[in-house]
Parts: C-alpha cells; structure tokens; sequence
C-alpha cells in the first residue's frame, strides 16, 4: 500500500475524519485518498490556502488584546478609576484565563470540530475587544478582556491541532508561519497602539477599539472553513466510526508533564522579560524611551526566529539540543544584565529575544509528541493551561524580591536559575516518543 494511503488510514484510526484529506496534499495524493476510502468527500480546491490564510490571521490576533493594553495601561486605569489592587488582578487574568478556558477546549473540538471552536474563538476576541472600550467601570472592562481572553485560549489550544490535522506533513513550516504571526503581532501591537490612538484623537478607548477590526478581519476566513470541516466530519460520520476519538490520557504521559513544566517555564521567562525588563534598564542608568526600544527589540527578534526554529525541530529526532542552545543564550543574557546591564544593553536584549524562542520550539514539540489529532488537542491543552498556571506566580514574586531586596540581583539570581530546570525538561520534552506510546496505544 502507498505510503500516502497509509498515512490516510492512520489518521483515520486516530480520530481524524476519514472524508477530509490533509489539506496540503497534491492532486494525486488526493486522489489516492480517495481510492482507498471510497466514501470520502473530495477536499474543495480553495480549503489550502483559505486555511493558511486563517491561520495567519488568527495568530495575529493572539496577543493584541494584551500588549495594546499594556501601552494604553495607565490610561485606561486613571479613564475607569481603577484602585492598583485592581490594576494588579487585570495584569494577572491573562494567564489565569488561558489556563481555565484552555482546559475546555478537548471537549468543544470533540462537540463541534477544531475549526468551527477557532471560528468562535475569534469571534469571542472580537466581540470582547469591541465592548470593553465602552465600559464605564472597571467590572464591565474586566468581563470584556476576560471573553476575549477565552477566545485566545481556545484557539491557544487548537491551532497546533488544526496545523496537525490538515497540513500533517508540513507541520514545521506551518508552526513557523503561526508562531512568526503571533510574535508579529504581540510586536505590532506593542509598537503601534499608542501612535494609532494619538493619530485617532488622543482617546484610550479609540487606541484599544482599532484592534477590533483586525479581530473581526480574522473571523472571515473561518466561517467557510468551519462549514466545510462540519460537512466532511457528518460524511465521515456517515460512512463509518473512526474511532472514539478521545485520545490518550496524558496525565500518565512523563513527556507530557515535561512538555508543561517547559511550557511553564518558557512562559515565565516571557512574562517576566515583557514585564520587567525595561525597568531592569532604567534602574541601570538607561533613558526610559531607549529601555522600550531594547524591549521591541527582544521582543522583535521572535519574528524571524519563530519562522527558522520550528522548521529546525521538525527535521530533527530529538529536540533537545535547540533547548538547550535557547536557554544557553538566556543564560548569557542574564549574566551580562547582571555585570554590565547599561554597557551591553543592546546584546542582552537579543540574547533575551533568542532565548525567548522557546515558545515556538515548545508548540512544534506539542504535533510531534502526539500521533492523532485527539492526542494533540489533549497534549496541546494539558500542556498550555498546566504550563500558564506554572507561569502566573513568576512575575509577581519577581517584583517581591525586587521590593524587599532594592536591587536586580536577585532577582536576576532567580530568573537564572529558572533557566536551568527549564533546559532540563527542554531535553526531555524533546526525545523522540509519543504520549500514545507512553500511554501503551501503540498506532
């Protein structure tokens, strides 16, 4: 049997509907799909790239509701009278949200179909984007981020799953070209926000509202994509079960728990870099407009990079190595802003935008640590909504010891050793097994 036919009849077996051939396969791979499953419904010529468009734009959509805010921050807090116990709990719902909603996404994908869930995530981001200017008090801005926030969590989770189950042999390239969007789009909103809302009029409610058109942009892709996913997965239904779908109990997995802890930790770092770096420069004698520009450029470097790493990963057996490199350069980073933080500003921020990568080294290991599609969103949730609890506690006791110590380095001490662990279950997460091996599912 063909190998193209093989690879059809695993999916199948895993969970994937049998009548919806991955969307990059040429002409005559589809047509040998459709010889061996005879009831298949033949994939619409415009699925490929309508996807890759969707994709694109979904991740661009990410980070915008988080990082516009963080510029317009102050100002948003003095416009709804926010007391600082609030600000505080507004700057910590994010990862709290991606960890609770994240979780729920396993189920919806099972109920609706991965495709149909991204759709209603966007438009969850939208919707939320679109209302939380109009608040008028701290509650009803809150409820607004926190629905956004559920869209992004669910569409955290179900991107790699979507990458995996129709783009199944380009699963590198495609993780670069999602990973290079978010950071594109983390970036742009970060940089253009308040440049936007002083060309607007001067209003944070303006500065914040822009962003829901490129949010409703994002929705449009989505809708033919999800009506065609449901059609297929009926027809699939129709001709036959493929399986109960429900994948492998990842808790058992040790590579699961490894790739959490690391996801965790990656998103530690990130957190604390994006939340404290800056200040790390101003305390060192650094102007305040020249320390934002060395946080663009940490922040900058994980455009090109997301692109080259995840296509790096997928060409190797074992990952480990590019952990290991990734946390190395932290390493370096952290060491010179503890030596000589004013003097090499420059090299410490894009050695910290290096190490920074692992987020798309971590969501490239999540499709090749699964078979099937039901193990990825399973590994992909876990995964995502364990490691963003893991994060939540890392910018908070950072800014503790930076109080009650009065300097950087301790914390610097701390950020450092975090780096270690990391690169521990970095090498671990990235051995060549799955979790349905671990789990003893076999093929």
């Amino acid at each position: 049997m063909p190998d193209e036919d093989m690879k059809t009849l695993d999916r199948s077996a895993a969970g994937a509907p049998p009548s919806w051939p991955a969307a990059g396969a040429a002409g005559a791979g589809a047509s040998r799909t459709a010889a061996a499953t005879p009831q298949a419904t033949a994939q619409p010529a415009w699925l490929g790239p309508v996807l890759i468009v969707g994709i694109v734009l979904a991740a661009l959509n990410l980070r915008p509701a988080i990082t516009s805010l963080g510029a317009l921050f102050e100002e948003t807090r003095t416009g709804l009278g926010m007391s600082g116990t609030v600000a505080g709990l507004i700057t910590s719902v994010p990862a709290l949200c991606f960890a609770v909603f994240g979780v729920t996404a396993p189920r919806l994908s099972r109920r609706f179909g991965p495709a149909a869930v991204v759709c209603a995530g966007m438009a969850a981001i939208a919707t939320g984007l679109l209302m939380r200017p109009f608040a008028n008090g701290a509650v009803g801005f809150l409820a607004a981020s926190a629905l956004s926030l559920a869209g992004i969590a669910l569409t955290n989770v179900l991107l790699p799953v979507i990458v995996k189950r129709y783009f199944p042999d380009k699963v590198g390239a495609m993780i670069g070209l999602y990973s290079m969007s978010l950071a594109a789009g983390t970036s742009l909103a970060a940089a253009a926000t308040v440049p936007l809302t002083d060309a607007l009029g001067g209003s944070w409610r303006t500065g914040l509202l822009v962003w829901a058109v490129l949010a409703l942009l994002a929705v449009l892709p989505w809708l033919p994509v999800a009506r065609a996913s449901r059609r297929a997965d009926r027809a699939g239904a129709a001709a036959g079960p493929a399986g109960s779908g429900a994948g492998p109990r990842v808790a058992r997995s040790r590579t699961a728990w490894a790739l959490a802890c690391y996801f965790g930790l990656q998103a530690t770092g990130a957190y604390i870099t994006m939340g404290w770096l800056p200040q790390i420069f101003r305390d060192a004698g650094v102007s305040a407009s020249t320390a934002g520009v060395l946080l663009a450029v940490t922040m900058v470097m994980g455009v090109p990079l997301a692109f080259v790493i995840p296509g790096l990963a997928a060409r190797m057996k074992n990952q480990g190595a590019i952990a290991v490199t990734l946390g190395v350069f932290g390493l370096t980073g952290y060491l010179g802003l503890y030596l000589a933080p004013a003097a090499g500003a420059w090299a410490w921020a894009l050695l910290l935008g290096i190490s920074n990568c692992a987020f798309p080294l971590v969501i490239t290991l999540i499709g090749l640590r699964a078979k099937s599609p039901a193990g990825v969103v399973k590994l992909s949730a876990f995964a995502q909504s364990t490691g963003y609890l893991i994060s939540i506690p890392g910018p908070l006791l950072i800014g503790a010891l930076y109080q009650h110590s009065g300097g950087w380095d301790l914390p610097l001490a701390l950020m450092a050793g975090l780096l270690v662990p990391q690169i521990a279950l970095g090498v671990l997460a990235g051995r060549d097994r799955t979790i349905e091996d671990e789990c003893g599912m076999g093929d």
